[in-house]
């Protein structure tokens, strides 16, 4: 039986043959959807794991620099080398459309193009060490950059992948079952009422020849009497 109180004729017959039809197409979409999002987020994972262990190499060698820099500069002259920067960093921030999920594209821009500028001091005062942990530092910004991104896309996609999936099980187990139940349980009652009708029809048939049959006796009887 139908979870909902239909009304079992041919046009509403028709209109879950539609519903159905319309169902099962979407449900191959949104499958094809959620399959090519799982392919393309597998790939963000592996980014990711590549992007995070660069990251995290290139961070523990700018402070290990950092800490032998801090170990034989004095923490004045250490905080004096540091603490007006020349360069500083632009970020801009656009979309990609990855299967209907907008993520973020990051991408940066330094206020000056000499490469120099990340020293803001004279080299004469300071630690070569120093001039190593700045140049690594610089060189993980953008890899820092690119793994917010990929960490970010991730996420977005992950909540598309789930209500992707929710919708997918939706169609499948609750309105594609209850479609063809509806459809089934209308063209049961239909085939019924079919039934129905010509079982009447044949005994209204059956009533009208055992009327006819009487009338054609009783006019017999009547000239049979009036012969006599």
């Amino acid at each position: 039986m139908p979870k909902s109180t239909i009304t079992p004729t041919r046009m509403v017959l028709n209109q879950q043959k539609a519903r159905l039809k319309t169902a099962t197409r979407g449900h191959k979409l949104l499958k094809d959807k959620r399959d090519e999002l799982m392919r393309q987020f597998m790939e963000v994972v592996r980014r990711n794991r590549e992007l995070r262990t660069k990251v995290e190499e290139g961070l523990t060698e700018a402070f290990s620099a950092l800490g032998v820099a801090s170990a034989i500069m004095s923490p004045d002259m250490l905080e004096q080398a540091i603490l007006c920067p020349r360069q500083s960093v632009e970020l801009g921030i656009s979309f990609k459309n990855v299967m209907s999920v907008n993520v973020p594209v990051y991408d940066f821009k330094t206020k000056t193009a000499d490469a120099g500028d990340i020293y803001p001091y004279g080299f004469a005062q300071t630690s070569g060490e120093l001039d190593d942990a700045l140049g690594k530092l610089s060189a993980v910004f953008a890899d820092m950059l690119e793994l917010a991104e990929v960490e970010k896309s991730m996420q977005l996609m992950a909540q598309e992948i789930e209500k992707t999936r929710r919708r997918v099980n939706a169609l499948e187990f609750v309105m594609i079952p209850e479609c063809q139940e509806n459809i089934r349980y209308i063209s049961m009652k239909l085939e019924e009422n079919d039934r129905s009708s010509k079982v009447r029809l044949m005994k209204v048939k059956d009533m009208i020849l055992k009327e006819s049959l009487e009338e054609k006796q009783a006019e017999r009887a009547a000239r049979a009497t009036r012969s006599k």
